[in-house]
C-alpha cells in the first residue's frame, strides 16, 4: 500500500493534541509492559492447564483471547500494519495475512514440539515492529530505491509471531490427551483476541485521523513506534545472553 508522504522530524507537532498525546502514552505503555511481561506465563492458568486433561475448549479459548489481547508486541505490529490502511477491505486482507502466518507456525511448533528461545523469537517479533515503522515511513523506497512487498512481509512476519506464541503455549505443557482440539481453541481464542484489539485500534484510529494532526504527526508516531520495537530487541537480547 502507497502511504502519503510523511515529513521530515516533528515539525508542526502540537504539544497539546489530545490525540497525538494519547498516541504516545499508549507507545510507551505497550513498549514497558510487553518487555516487564515479555516472557510471563501467569502462574494461576499455567497451574490449571498443568492440572486438567482431555479436551476443554473454553479455557483455552479464553487463554488464547487473553494472550492476544495482552501481547503487546503483537498489537504494535498490527497497529503498523493497519496505520496507513483506510478501507475495510485492505484492513481485511493484511490482518488475515497476519492471521495465516501466526495460525500456521503457532499449530505447528507446538504440535511438533520446536524448541526455538523464546528471546530471539521475541527480539524477531521486536524487529517486525521496527521494519513496518520504516515501512510506514518510506525508509526502504529513499534508501534502497526499493519498496519492499508489504503483503508478503506481513505473511513472513506472522509466521515468527506465530513462533512467539508457541513458545508462550509449550510453557503451560499442555497433555497429550486432546491436545490438538485444545490447540485449535487456543488458535481461535487468538484470533477472537486480535479482532477485539483491532477493533479498539480502528476506533482510536478513526478518531485521531479525524483529527488535523494525524498527517502532521505521522512522521513521529511511527518514530516512536520504532523505538518501542528496538527497546523490545534489547530486552529480549539481553534476556537471551545473561539468562
Amino acid at each position: 500500500m502507497k502511504q502519503p508522504p510523511l515529513g521530515g522530524g516533528t515539525r508542526g507537532v502540537a504539544p497539546g493534541s489530545l490525540a497525538f498525546q494519547f498516541f504516545v502514552a499508549a507507545l510507551s505503555l505497550f513498549a514497558l509492559a510487553g518487555t516487564a511481561a515479555a516472557h510471563a506465563v501467569a502462574e494461576g492458568d499455567k497451574g490449571y492447564i498443568q492440572e486438567i486433561t482431555g479436551v476443554h475448549l473454553v479455557p483455552f479459548i479464553y487463554l488464547g483471547a487473553k494472550h492476544m489481547v495482552t501481547g503487546y508486541d503483537h498489537l504494535l505490529f498490527l497497529f503498523g500494519v493497519i496505520f496507513f490502511l483506510y478501507r475495510l477491505k485492505h484492513i481485511a486482507i493484511y490482518v488475515s495475512l497476519f492471521a495465516v502466518g501466526h495460525s500456521t507456525t503457532m499449530l505447528l511448533g507446538v504440535y511438533f514440539g520446536w524448541n526455538v528461545s523464546s528471546y530471539l523469537i521475541d527480539a524477531i517479533i521486536g524487529l517486525s515492529v521496527v521494519y513496518k515503522a520504516l515501512d510506514n515511513l518510506g525508509a526502504f523506497e529513499r534508501w534502497f530505491g526499493y519498496q519492499p512487498d508489504t503483503k508478503l512481509a506481513t505473511l513472513i512476519f506472522g509466521f515468527f509471531h506465530g513462533l512467539g506464541l508457541a513458545t508462550k503455549i509449550l510453557e503451560y505443557e499442555i497433555a497429550e490427551d486432546g491436545l490438538i482440539p485444545n490447540l485449535l481453541a487456543f488458535n481461535v481464542g487468538v484470533e477472537i483476541g486480535q479482532l477485539i484489539a483491532l477493533a479498539m485500534i480502528l476506533i482510536a484510529m478513526s478518531y485521531w485521523r479525524k483529527t488535523g494532526s494525524f498527517l502532521r504527526h505521522a512522521y513521529t508516531a511511527n518514530v516512536l513506534m520504532m523505538t518501542a520495537g528496538f527497546v523490545l530487541i534489547g530486552y529480549q537480547l539481553t534476556g537471551y545472553f545473561v539468562s
